[in-house]
């Protein structure tokens, strides 16, 4: 799998060849920049049929992330395609660092936060990337 070199790194676990380790670099010009998120990657039995399982091992304060890791994003729900390929995936979520999406949001207060007063959420979420992934 082809992905940008040292933004995105996938390693597949030693026990299960379904399970990934992921490391996404905060996106430059986000208040996720300079961060390492780490993430875990599950093929289901029906993958390709279903969409993989993935969440955010490290703690993170965006809107669309809730605090147990999981991820809204539509290619991971809804919009799912058996011709969608994991590297599609992955990129989706780095792009989601880089563009919160407050109006359809998994953590909510996080959302109302990035709402009312985005320039504390922001600041929020670079200290939360300080603080749990360096």
């Amino acid at each position: 799998m082809s992905l940008p070199k040292r933004i995105i790194r996938v390693m597949p676990h030693e026990d299960n060849l379904r399970y990934f380790n992921v490391t996404i670099d905060g996106p430059s010009g986000s208040p996720y920049e300079g961060g390492k998120f780490k993430l875990e990657l599950f093929l289901p039995d029906d993958y390709p049929m279903l969409a993989p399982k993935v969440r955010f091992l490290t703690k993170i304060y965006h809107p669309n992330i809730d605090r147990l890791g999981r991820i809204c994003l539509d290619v991971l729900k809804a919009n799912w395609s058996p011709a969608l390929q994991v590297r599609t995936i992955l990129l989706s979520i780095q792009a989601l660092l880089s563009s919160p999406n407050p109006d359809d949001p998994l953590a909510n207060e996080v959302a109302e936060e990035w709402k009312s007063n985005e320039q504390n959420a922001i600041k929020t979420a670079r200290e939360w990337t300080e603080r749990f992934a360096q």
